[in-house]
């Protein structure tokens, strides 16, 4: 939530939003028959509920194997010292480099966790020679290729 003053969620609302989890293309009449209400209804949930920052937007979950990017990593990040300046200069460019699919501000031995697609191990290497190594705030990086992704289907559970 982005607000404090946000409306706690109720079972028509958990509803659309796990419809919307397993599918966020569908209708709003779809939407309705999920949540057993009207599609005006399910139209100012919809409204209410991104603008107290529960729904944040609606993506596409594009394969990314399938655009020749068939490299994947996740490559843990430790920084040199934490001052504001520099967190704050880290955080808002890593997630808009090339390639960056995900990521994460960790807690434990790593500082932030980068998930990544590249079109062959020498773009990976680059990608690190070019983001990672030669940025001032970064003290040590340990890369893993993945294998294999899968994304998770709990949150429907969770919204149960």
């Amino acid at each position: 939530m982005t607000e404090t003053n946000s409306l706690p969620i109720d079972s028509v609302d958990r509803a659309i939003l796990r419809s919307l989890a397993a599918n966020a293309r569908r209708s709003g009449a779809a939407l309705a028959a999920d949540a057993g209400v009207s599609e005006s209804t399910v139209s100012q949930r919809l409204r209410r509920l991104h603008d107290d920052g529960y729904l944040r937007g609606f993506h596409a979950d594009i394969d990314v194997a399938t655009l020749g990017m068939s490299v994947q990593a996740l490559i843990s990040i430790k920084l040199v010292k934490h001052v504001r300046e520099d967190v704050d200069a880290f955080r808002s460019a890593a997630p808009r480099w090339p390639g960056v699919l995900a990521f994460f501000h960790t807690g434990g031995g790593d500082d932030y966790l980068l998930h990544v697609a590249a079109r062959s191990a020498a773009e990976l290497r680059d990608f690190m020679l070019t983001y990672l190594a030669s940025h001032p705030a970064v003290a040590h990086t340990e890369t893993n290729l993945v294998f294999e992704h899968v994304t998770g289907r709990g949150l429907e559970q969770l919204l149960s």
